[in-house]
């Protein structure tokens, strides 16, 4: 068989196959070119979910006419010098305006702010056509039409309009949080307009940008976070382990200003929420990674949502350690969004008119059970000037003309018994109780004021309810005890009365030796015995009998993926975590006073404790704005 060179339109097509998967990987190509030029105002037009029409508009920089040519030629790009290592922008390679014209019909307008006019240049299938002017503002126009008309083949793998429509929101949504100075707006046939309003610089700026895409909710339950460690930095926002999603699309990742889909980023946050959040949920989180680019390479595929650090466990272990500190220094806070969940059930949907009902009849609506006596459920006699009780008459209702049975009612005699057996304190008495209640209340869980269903804590703030769960809130404290005794002291090992041998790859065998000092301070004795294998002479005695096997596999595993062995860690930490939840107090136990307020002050005092071992909220906390709503007083 010949070899030969091929030409450079299938050159072309081959790197489309990489680049340009469908209509969303155009946008990102695009719209990263525009932030590139120092844009700050990003348009966006599609239809057809991009495969008919996608239009990027910029105010940024522009291309001189001269340099139009060059900018759809393989290889050709401004954001390169002569290092590969120190690419600072997020475009780099020259592959994706020729690849999307070997593919698509490419439009490329732009006019620069010296020239008195723009140019245009078009690539229709690979084949280029010639410079003209063209009229239009400073900055850039980049239109492809018909996207893989050149390759039919790779239409019958396009998804429907909607779903290639909803793929492209993602990408602008994703790119924008890490660009809030840039005003961004998308629109087009096939959807509702999406105005992103840029937002400034700074922290404060980056929170209003990432609540425009994730909610306000967020910013109502999101901690900051900025910390650095040897030359790499971590900032950006994550929720609080009660505000939780189902899956993992509220979690973004961003290396010095790109986004990624690192799954070493996003197992560290794994790790980091590990026995604060439940197994089947995920945290919302945005984080930003910024270090020297000489110790990251993003070049490790044309789509550039890959990247690689030269020291992972530095990364694993920054983004872990700062996590925990931030949680554990937040003290406790409830989840607003389970406040509004408890509004509506709370709310009482029997009480209002029927959606259904005519104007007339809901204006006249008054609740059945209004009308009728509660007690007799005879019908009640309407009030009248006639049959009012006189204002000059003294409240002498007996019993039998009480609503209310044989309670006693009105400011009698008989009625003030009502109060007989109950205590008031002076006004001395009430002053010197005044200060200790005003210090308790002001605290965040408040005073106790009841136990309801043997199960549940009611207390009171200066401005809020607070219901806790007490077998929760008290597995987690018993859990953070246990935590604390395990890991402040070298783990208890349990010596075997034969040594346990375990083949492995020599390579696995390397990696255990090498954090033998780790394993031990958890009772795991790890020793080579020879190439390819390893003696284990204890193991943490917290474990009883297991398979040392297994484990040291996993282990192995584990530290060839993330050169970390936390996994042993995780298995003591769910021993102690099943400790906590049989040795807690159990549901249905009757608490006093002393207990309920001693419970309140330990939950405040233990980082954690919003959440319970298994993830689940040990609290909610519902404002009294939020009642007096609930009653119609707001």
């Amino acid at each position: 068989m010949t070899i030969k060179h091929l030409n450079e339109t299938i050159i072309n097509q081959i790197a489309a196959g990489e680049v340009i998967e469908r209509p969303a990987s155009v946008i990102k190509e695009l719209v990263e070119n525009a932030i590139d030029a120092g844009a700050d105002r990003i348009e966006i037009v599609t239809a057809g979910g991009g495969k008919t029409l996608l239009r990027v508009t910029d105010n940024g920089s522009g291309i001189p006419q001269a340099e139009l040519s060059l900018a759809i030629s393989r290889h050709c790009t401004s954001k390169l010098q002569d290092d590969v290592h120190d690419i600072r922008a997020l475009g780099f390679r020259g592959e994706a305006l020729p690849s999307i014209g070997s593919v698509a019909r490419l439009s490329l307008k732009s006019r620069v702010k010296t020239a008195d006019s723009g140019f245009e240049v078009g690539v229709e299938g690979g084949n280029l056509s010639p410079t003209r002017p063209a009229a239009l503002n400073v900055g850039t126009i980049a239109e492809v039409r018909d996207l893989f008309f050149a390759t039919p083949a790779r239409l019958k793998f396009m998804k429907t309009d909607r779903a290639e429509a909803t793929a492209i929101t993602e990408v602008i949504k994703r790119i924008a949080i890490a660009f809030p100075h840039i005003r961004f707006s998308l629109a087009g046939t096939d959807r509702t307009t999406l105005e992103l309003p840029a937002t400034g610089t700074g922290s404060q700026a980056m929170l209003e940008r990432i609540s425009q895409i994730l909610g306000k909710e967020f910013a109502e339950n999101a901690l900051e976070i900025d910390a650095e460690r040897d030359g790499v930095r971590l900032s950006g926002f994550i929720g609080i382990p009660s505000f939780n999603r189902g899956n993992a699309q509220h979690q973004f990742a961003y290396v010095n200003g790109r986004p990624v889909r690192d799954k070493q980023i996003f197992g560290a946050l794994r790790g980091a929420f590990m026995d604060v959040i439940a197994r089947d949920r995920h945290p919302v989180a945005v984080l930003f990674l910024n270090l020297d680019p000489a110790l990251v390479d993003v070049n490790v595929h044309p789509a550039k949502a890959d990247v690689r650090f030269r020291d992972p466990g530095l990364v694993r272990g920054l983004i872990v350690g700062s996590i925990k500190q931030v949680l554990a220094a937040s003290g406790i806070r409830a989840s607003t969004n389970a406040a509004t969940s408890m509004m509506e059930a709370f709310r009482a949907q029997g009480l209002q008119p029927s959606s259904h009902m005519p104007p007339q009849q809901a204006s006249s609506y008054r609740p059945q059970f209004a009308s009728r006596d509660w007690q007799t459920h005879q019908p009640r006699q309407e009030w009248s000037p006639a049959t009012a009780h006189p204002a000059h008459r003294p409240l002498d209702l007996d019993e039998s003309q009480s609503a209310f049975g044989s309670m006693p009612t009105g400011l009698n005699e008989a009625g003030q018994s009502v109060f007989a057996d109950i205590s008031i304190p002076t006004a001395d008495a009430r002053a010197g109780m005044a200060e200790p209640e005003t210090e308790i209340m002001a605290m965040p869980l408040g005073a106790a004021r009841a136990q309801v269903h043997a199960n549940y804590i009611v207390a009171q703030t200066e401005d809020s309810l607070v219901i806790v769960d007490q077998h929760a809130a008290h597995e987690r404290l018993v859990y953070e005890a246990l935590k604390t005794a395990l890991h402040s002291k070298p783990m208890a090992a349990q010596m075997l009365l034969i040594p346990e041998i375990v083949d492995l790859p020599e390579e696995d065998a390397d990696r255990l030796t090498a954090h033998s000092e780790t394993l031990a301070r958890f009772g795991l004795g790890v020793e080579s015995f020879g190439p390819g294998a390893v003696a284990v002479r204890e193991t943490p005695a917290m474990l009883g009998e297991m398979n040392v096997p297994q484990l040291i596999r996993d282990l192995a595993d584990e530290i060839a993926e993330h050169d970390t062995a936390n996994g042993l860690q995780e298995m003591l930490d769910h021993v102690a975590a099943t400790m906590a939840c049989h040795g807690s107090v159990r549901s249905g136990r009757r608490l006093k006073q002393q207990e309920m307020d001693a419970l309140l002050r330990q939950m405040e005092a233990t980082p954690g404790s919003g959440t319970c071992n298994h993830g689940r909220p040990t609290y909610i906390e519902l404002k009294l704005s939020d009642i007096e709503r609930l009653f119609g007083r707001r």
